[in-house]
């Protein structure tokens, strides 16, 4: 129980110094407002997980 209440409070605790960050210190970052740029930041957080998922069920595979 003492394990998935520190791990919730560490997601907690890194989701709030993200959105910290991100609302002090996301003014200071000159990015350009691309189509492209729209597209890799809506689109990699997913890629990124179905990639990690995929490499994890051919880890699971390979064990049976």
């Amino acid at each position: 129980m003492t394990t998935q209440v520190g791990f919730i409070l560490k997601v907690l605790f890194a989701s709030a110094a993200l959105s910290i960050l991100i609302k002090y210190g996301g003014p200071y970052l000159s990015i350009p407002a691309t189509p492209a740029l729209v597209l890799i930041v809506v689109f990699l957080p997913t890629l990124i997980m179905a990639v990690t998922f995929w490499q994890r069920s051919r880890q699971y595979r390979q064990l049976d």
